[in-house]
Formats: structure tokens, C-alpha cells, sequence
């Protein structure tokens, strides 16, 4: 590759780590924002999007990349305002399940909906752009999950 080629990468790879940075805090602003809308912590609205079925609080955990005893904390204050309940697991009792109550869905889908009207992608770009993005994103990611190759 002729210098002024990488020259040239470098200072794309910059300004593209750039915007993806603007549009991610932009967007996370937006969740942030979302979330107290709902009298939610940015924790706790994350725990409602992940929560799909019964799902055991560690799995959770992992999800939002934080230790268990967190997840407990979360899954307190969400089961005071009736939005998640937990059971334990038929066949160990020790593992917790937790699933959105019907309220719980109700107000995720409120969320999710709010998030959709204010984010930077959705606003910004039409219904193709999304889907260049998206296929984008899905191929730097699988290339950042990829350890490079040797030689």
C-alpha cells in the first residue's frame, strides 16, 4: 500500500471512529433520557429489553455485563413496581427465573417505542440506509469478534 494510501485509511478509519462514537453517545443520551421517562436506571431499562421469557438472574447478569448480587438489586426495585416476577426454577430451587409481568411488557414496549422516535438511526436515515447500516454493523462486528489471521 502507497503511503499516501494509508494516509488516506488513517484518516478515514479517524473520522469514521469518530462519528460512530458521536452517533452511539448520541444514542445513548437518547436511552438515558428514555429510561428516566420511565422512572427507570439505564440498568434497569436494559434488564427489561433483554428479559424475552423466564430467564435465570445469571444469564441476565452476563447480559448486562455485571456481577449477580447487581442483578439482584435491579430485580428488587423492578419487582416493587410490579414490572418482573421471580420464581425458582422447577428442579433447583437455588436458580431464580425472572419474566416480565404483563405491566413489565406493556412498559417495554413503551420504551422500546420511545427509543425508536428518538434515535439518531431511525431519524436520520430511510428504511435502505438502515439496512446498508445494519449489514454493516453485522460485519464489523463478526470481524471484531474474528481473531486476525497469522501471516
Amino acid at each position: 500500500m502507497a503511503r499516501a494510501d494509508r494516509t488516506t485509511s488513517a484518516g478515514e478509519a479517524r473520522d469514521t471512529a469518530a462519528l460512530l462514537m458521536h452517533v452511539t453517545e448520541q444514542t445513548l443520551h437518547n436511552f438515558e433520557a428514555a429510561a428516566a421517562g420511565f422512572d427507570l436506571t439505564v440498568a434497569q431499562a436494559r434488564a427489561l429489553l433483554a428479559l424475552e421469557g423466564a430467564a435465570p438472574m445469571r444469564s441476565l447478569a452476563e447480559h448486562l455485563r455485571c456481577d449477580a448480587s447487581y442483578v439482584t438489586g435491579i430485580a428488587d426495585r423492578l419487582e416493587q413496581r410490579g414490572l418482573v416476577s421471580r420464581a425458582a426454577q422447577a428442579g433447583d430451587r437455588r436458580v431464580k427465573l425472572l419474566q416480565l409481568t404483563p405491566d413489565g411488557r406493556r412498559l417495554r414496549s413503551e420504551l422500546q417505542a420511545r427509543m425508536l422516535e428518538t434515535s439518531p438511526v431511525m431519524v436520520a436515515l430511510e428504511a435502505g440506509e438502515r439496512a446498508l447500516l445494519r449489514t454493516l454493523l453485522a460485519k464489523a462486528a463478526g470481524a471484531a469478534s474474528t481473531p486476525p489471521s497469522e501471516g
